[in-house]
C-alpha cells in the first residue's frame, strides 16, 4: 500500500510541542473589516497547552478579532525545501480584557522571550502592559503540521 505523503510529514503531538516550544515568533492572521486576511507577527507563550499572545486594546488584530473571532497562526523555519518545518494552527480567538488575566499571559510572554530581565522586572512590566493590552488565547479548531526532515532528503 503505498503511504500519502502528508502521513510522512506530519508531526506527532511531542514533535509539535517541541517544535513549537523552539520557535520565537508567531504568524498572525485574522480578517479585516475589508474581508482580506490582516497578518502579523509577535512573540507568544504556551499557557494550559494553548498558544497565547497579547496586544494593545485598540489595535487592528483586537478590532478584527472582536469582529470575528476566526484566527489562523502559523509556527514556520528552514530556509531550503527538505527542511521545512511548520504548524498552523486554525482557531477560535478568545479574548481576554480583565487585567490581572491580562496579565498573566503577557508576564508568560515576557518570561519566555526575555527571562535575561528576571520575573521580578517582568512581572511589574506585565501589570503595567495589562492596563492597556488584552490578551488572545487560541482555541484550536485543526492543527496542520510537517516536517520536510522526516522524508530524508527523497522526493
Amino acid at each position: 500500500m503505498k503511504s500519502n505523503r502528508r502521513d510522512l510529514i506530519r508531526m506527532t503531538d511531542e514533535e509539535m510541542r517541541l517544535f513549537i516550544e523552539e520557535q520565537k515568533s508567531l504568524q498572525v492572521s485574522c480578517v479585516g473589516s475589508d474581508g482580506w486576511p490582516h497578518l502579523t507577527t509577535l512573540w507568544f507563550a504556551v499557557v494550559d497547552q494553548r498558544i497565547v499572545f497579547e496586544t494593545y486594546t485598540r489595535s487592528q488584530k483586537i478590532l478584527n478579532l472582536q469582529r470575528n473571532p476566526h484566527i489562523t497562526v502559523l509556527l514556520e523555519d528552514g530556509t531550503v525545501y527538505e527542511k521545512l518545518r511548520g504548524v498552523m494552527i486554525k482557531g477560535k480567538a478568545i479574548l481576554e480584557s480583565q487585567p490581572e488575566n491580562v496579565e498573566k499571559y503577557a508576564k508568560a510572554v515576557m518570561i519566555r522571550n526575555q527571562p535575561e530581565y528576571g520575573e521580578e522586572i517582568l512581572s511589574e512590566a506585565a501589570k503595567q502592559m495589562s492596563l492597556k493590552r488584552t490578551a488572545v488565547i487560541v482555541e484550536p479548531h485543526e492543527v496542520v503540521s510537517w516536517d520536510h526532515t522526516k522524508l530524508g532528503g527523497k522526493y
